[in-house]
Parts: structure tokens; C-alpha cells; sequence
């Protein structure tokens, strides 16, 4: 009887250690995403940690505040406060900064267990904040870089922009991949990039889902049905992602973000948001931004007036409360 017990004890210790040591490098490598990952608004990268002590990431972690422009300074996160998100999707290009092909806003209220998502339809007429002039919000991005999308959306919106993401959208469809695909629910059936898709339920890849997400002239919506798509696409990444499930599959996951995302939120605010928000956060709710096309001057525009930009805002700023 000692002897099995002495059996089954050490195979627990060894199983233990195996789990503290699998935790332990799981904490490491996504320690090293964050840190690979980060980029301030003005393009500000933290230094690469030497591997001698007192040099790790955390140590590094103390740059971040002074590499961040003033619009930008550090986001407290204390008792579950809400904060904002700019996911910017990119459509990079070959010696080409690229457009913002998706401008998606995200308020999220713990307090409230939910988030609130809409898109910035990318043609909308506005100011260009760092630039002195009037054109598609979206061009923001290949004039100035996330810091200049990140201050014309400040602008128009009204409100502050506490974290930014930019994704590279063929990156993010490997993030799909890795995640096993997304579900949605296609209200009309339709054609694009040579790819059927079924009205009704469906589970997609991560290039069907970028198809999924990018048609629009065959819509009888328009920009406004692509948006809803391309809100429908990341409401279930989110979802898949904040899925204890997917946790055997963060290898993989760590490696696609890696080398498809930027963003200014720390390590310590990732592990923040794991550990405090996740549990928290039951429902999306989805606004949409209504407005009008109108070409001016031979070029097409949606113009958004001041009612609806007020009505928005608002919305915002009840979420927040």
C-alpha cells in the first residue's frame, strides 16, 4: 500500500511541475509578444532586452512612459476602470504605409460587463488633425501614421482614445486561423473573390472571413453592411479569444500576433485585462454611425453632420459612466 502511495505522490509532483513549468513558459512567451508588439503612437519601439540582470522587459517597461507622445500617456488601470480601443485593420502594401482599410472604436465597461463597437465608415469627411485639411478619415493613416489616425478619431469623435491596435489584415486572418475559424450568420447569400457564400450559419477560415468581410458593392447596404461583417468578424475573435479553450493553442496564436500587430498596451495592462476584465465581459453591443454619400469635387465622401456626431459621442460617454 506505501508503495503505490509513494507511486501515485510522485507521479502528482512530477504533473505539478510539469503544469509550474509549462505556466512558467506560456507567462515567458507572451511576455516576449508584448514586448515584441509594442509600438507608441509615434512609431517609438521599446529597446531589446540584453538578458543581463536588471535589463529584462519589465526593466524596459520603465521606457514606456517616455517613449509615448503626450496625447498618449500611460493609461491607469485601477478598480476595472473602462477604457477606449482604435483597432485599426491595415492594408499594408510594398514600400506603402497603407490605408485603414477598418476603423472599428471600442468602449469597454467592466461595470457594465459589456463593450460597445462600431465602425468609422472609412470614407468619412473630416478634418485630418496634424495635416490642415479635409479628407476621407481613413487616408489619416497613410499621411501620418497611427499617431495622426489616432488624433483625427480623437477629434471627430470627441473623445479620447486610451489604446490602439493595428492589425495587418492578411495577419490577422492566420489570428483567425489560429483561433479554429470564426462563426457568423450571412443574412443574404452572395459572391466574392470566387468564393460562395450560403445565407444561414457559417464557419469560416481566416482568408474566407477576410473575403466575408471585404465585399461590399454587392451589398444592398453598401459600406454600412461591409462594417456590420467586419464588426460581426472580430466580435467572435474576441470571443474565441477570451475562451479559456484557446489556450492550447496560444503557441501558435503568439507567433500570428507577433508578427501581425502593433499596439501600445503594456505587458502589465495585458495581464490586467486577463486576470480583472475577461470574466467581466458578457456582452458586445453594436451602434452605427449613420451619415450620407456626396461627391464633392469628383471625389466620393459620407458625410457625418454635427446631430449624429453629437448622438455618438453621447453613446460613448454613457458606456463609460
Amino acid at each position: 500500500m506505501k508503495k503505490w502511495i509513494l507511486i501515485v505522490s510522485s507521479i502528482l509532483i512530477i504533473a505539478v511541475a510539469g503544469v509550474t513549468a509549462y505556466a512558467a513558459y506560456i507567462y515567458q512567451s507572451v511576455k516576449t509578444t508584448a514586448h515584441k508588439i509594442y509600438e507608441s503612437r509615434d512609431g517609438q519601439v521599446l529597446p531589446e532586452p540584453a538578458g543581463k540582470e536588471g535589463n529584462t522587459a519589465e526593466a524596459a517597461g520603465a521606457e514606456y512612459s517616455a517613449s509615448r507622445t503626450e496625447k498618449a500617456a500611460p493609461f491607469d488601470l485601477q478598480d476595472k476602470k473602462p477604457f477606449t480601443v482604435l483597432v485599426l485593420g491595415v492594408d499594408q502594401r510594398e514600400h506603402d504605409r497603407g490605408r485603414s482599410d477598418a476603423m472599428i472604436f471600442l468602449t469597454v465597461n467592466p461595470a457594465k460587463q459589456s463593450m460597445l463597437m462600431f465602425n468609422i465608415p472609412r470614407d468619412t469627411r473630416t478634418e485630418i488633425i496634424g495635416r490642415g485639411t479635409v479628407d476621407k478619415i481613413n487616408h489619416a493613416y497613410a499621411f501620418g501614421g497611427v499617431n495622426m489616425s489616432v488624433k483625427t478619431v480623437e477629434h471627430f469623435l470627441d473623445y479620447p482614445v486610451n489604446y490602439y491596435v493595428r492589425v495587418n489584415m492578411e495577419g490577422f486572418a492566420r489570428i483567425i486561423d489560429s483561433l479554429g475559424g470564426v462563426d457568423v450568420d450571412n443574412p443574404f447569400a452572395f459572391s466574392y473573390a470566387g468564393h460562395r457564400f450560403d445565407q444561414g450559419q457559417l464557419h469560416l477560415t481566416g482568408q474566407e472571413a477576410l473575403m466575408y468581410s471585404r465585399m461590399r458593392f454587392d451589398d444592398p447596404r453598401g459600406d454600412m453592411g461591409r462594417n456590420a461583417r467586419q464588426r460581426q468578424i472580430l466580435q467572435q475573435v474576441i470571443k474565441n479569444s477570451l475562451n479559456i479553450a484557446t489556450v492550447t493553442k496560444i503557441e501558435s496564436l503568439l507567433d500570428e500576433v507577433a508578427d501581425s500587430v502593433k499596439t501600445d498596451i503594456t505587458f502589465e495592462d495585458m495581464k490586467t485585462f486577463l486576470m480583472d476584465y475577461r470574466t467581466d465581459l458578457k456582452k458586445i453591443d453594436q451602434v452605427e454611425i449613420s451619415g450620407q454619400g456626396q461627391r464633392i469635387q469628383g471625389i466620393w465622401y459620407y458625410l457625418v453632420n454635427d446631430k449624429e456626431r453629437s448622438r455618438i459621442h453621447q453613446l460613448i460617454k454613457q458606456h463609460m459612466e
